[in-house]
């Protein structure tokens, strides 16, 4: 009889339990779907894409990975900001290729020959020298070197239309440090002379001359990734200083390198760019470079004759890497190509591949061309009615705007401006 006892105790015992851990269950997964629900219906998205949840049949077998897999799965529409802009299809010409490819280099046109400068070859590779494109007969040559100590990306540049004034910029491939040395060239002879140097390095400042003087804004720091506001100017005439030192003037209301700077009728435009770069990685003895988070704008800021910054309509989309990738056509400043905000997922680099109108006369922005392929630090020229391109970075695929293979490709299309 006790034993029996026994038994039946143990039987309850057991009964009891297996109710307790029944209930446990119950309330656990209770908690567990009140809890999804919260986080699915409580969770803030980005407002630069939309978010469709839904989840794919499950597993025959109800595997609970299988599961978690499922309930993971998103189909996600990205804003405009990170897709390819409506725009009008363009007819390219494919015309003779520069002699090597070029990304971060420089370009400046005087009359038919677009004079380029510089640039990476790869990330281990710099170029020291200057090749020249002649518009009329499409042929690349005249290459001849740069000074040992002129820097090989990141320049700052302009022209009076003989000579060129090259200031600041990186010296030496991957995330090297800027110098401030500053050099000028004679076009007419292909010489070169020294000039004042910079009161500080600077990575791809905005550069421009403006009522006699030599202006230099913005920029990244020495460290390569803080904004510069600083903008120095000097007087200048026939490729040489009337002054010795630099003149501080009104500082860039935002900061940052890769943006274009344009002077049309006495009055300077600051347009697009980035704050922040890649950085020297620490203790790098090639110094490697390191990725860091940048901001990109679509900003555009103006000086008159009145010396304030004025705030002008923005930028259909933020653009960086334009540095010289825009020219002026019939009061119109015309933008190729460069990069975007970066892809909210995967946060690597977005390619622009799109051709920008901000008309003068009507202060207003306009899409009006696709490029062959999305392309950053495009080096442009216009010539005879045709917009032309070379060199830079170009996108992995139609499907892919993340940047890929340095080019050397020079296009050219029939430029048809918004009226």
């Amino acid at each position: 009889m006790a034993r029996q006892a026994g038994k039946q105790n143990c039987g309850r015992l057991v009964l009891v339990s297996c109710l307790a851990l029944l209930a446990a269950g119950l309330v656990g997964d209770f908690l567990w779907a009140s809890s999804h629900r919260f986080s699915s219906v409580g969770m803030s998205l980005p407002s630069s894409f939309t978010t469709v949840i839904g989840q794919l049949p499950p597993n025959s077998n109800g595997s609970n990975t299988e599961k978690k897999k499922n309930d993971k799965v998103r189909e996600r529409k990205l804003s405009a900001t990170f897709q390819d802009l409506a725009a009008p299809e363009l007819k390219w010409e494919k015309m003779a290729a520069a002699p090597v490819p070029r990304l971060d280099g420089a370009a400046i046109q005087i009359r038919n020959f677009l004079y380029v400068f510089a640039g990476y070859g790869t990330i281990d590779i710099v170029h020291s020298h200057v090749d020249i494109y002649n518009f009329v007969d499409n042929t690349w040559g005249g290459r001849f070197d740069m000074p040992k100590e002129m820097a090989h990306s990141h320049l700052g540049m302009v022209t009076d239309g003989r000579y060129i004034y090259i200031v600041t910029g990186q010296y030496g491939p991957q995330c090297r440090g800027p110098t401030a040395k500053t050099f000028v060239l004679d076009t007419d002879t292909n010489s070169w002379s020294d000039f004042v140097p910079l009161p500080v390095p600077r990575y791809a400042p905005a550069t421009q001359l403006w009522r006699g003087r030599l202006h230099v804004m913005g920029g990244s720091k020495e460290n390569r990734h803080t904004p510069g506001l600083e903008h120095w100017s000097i007087a200048v005439k026939d490729g040489k200083a009337l002054e010795k030192e630099w003149r501080s003037e009104i500082p860039i209301p935002r900061g940052g390198p890769h943006r274009a700077c344009v002077v049309v009728h006495d009055r300077l435009f600051v347009i697009g760019g980035q704050e922040g770069d890649f950085m020297a990685k620490p203790g790098s003895p090639i110094f490697k470079c390191s990725r860091r988070m940048e901001v990109v704008f679509s900003d555009v800021y103006m000086l008159d004759e009145e010396m304030k910054w004025k705030v002008m309509p923005s930028m259909p989309k933020p653009d960086s890497h334009i540095e010289f990738a825009w020219k002026v056509v019939n009061n119109s400043i015309v933008i190729v190509g460069g990069t975007t905000e970066k892809h909210p997922e995967t946060k690597k680099m977005v390619l622009v591949g799109e051709i920008f109108q901000f008309n003068l006369n009507t202060m207003k922005w306009y899409v009006i061309g696709k490029l062959p392929y999305r392309v950053k630090t495009t080096l442009v020229g216009y010539w005879d009615g045709h917009l032309y391109f070379t060199s830079g970075q170009r996108d992995k695929g139609p499907d892919d705007p993340a940047p890929r293979k340095v080019i050397a490709e020079m296009w050219r299309t029939k430029l048809i401006l918004n009226p």
